[in-house]
């Protein structure tokens, strides 16, 4: 269970009266500790597991296990490694690529033409999108092997 401490200023309803909304802590997961000098401080409670946290745990354990069961740990040191130099490498040419005067615009141009012909050839007429939907499902029953 996470929480966070917190000293913010008073809301601006609260400061010519000096009183405060919080005399008793409510139920839920925000408590106001004190104030002083038109501060709160106030503590929050995370109330519950979230799904984010819970696969971002089993994405930890998968990697940890496949970590452990591994022979060649430097192989794997040496993929990641090359794996944040490529981000790195392709970052700076997207940059490069963009301070220069005519391509970006090129580029543009050319994803705006492949955009509206996917439309016309896929999405514009009811045979075309179910010719589509046929070729997305054969490629994802290729991909897992069914």
């Amino acid at each position: 269970m996470a929480s966070i401490v917190a000293n913010l200023p008073a809301p601006a309803l609260l400061v010519p009266s000096r009183t405060t909304l919080f005399r008793t802590p409510q139920k839920g997961p925000v408590f106001p500790l004190k104030e002083t000098q038109n501060r709160v401080a106030v503590v929050m409670k995370a109330a519950g597991e979230s799904s984010e946290s819970s696969s971002s745990l089993s994405i930890v354990k998968s990697v940890k296990n496949v970590w452990d069961s591994s022979e060649d740990r430097w192989a794997i040191g040496g993929l990641g490694f090359a794996a944040i130099v490529g981000v790195w490498a392709s970052a700076n040419l997207v940059s490069a690529v963009d301070k220069l005067p005519l391509i970006p615009s090129v580029l543009e141009l050319i994803g705006i033409l492949y955009s509206s012909w996917f439309i016309y050839r896929y999405l514009l007429f009811k045979p075309d999108r179910e010719e589509l939907f046929q070729i997305i499902n054969k490629s994802v029953s290729s991909i897992l092997g069914q």
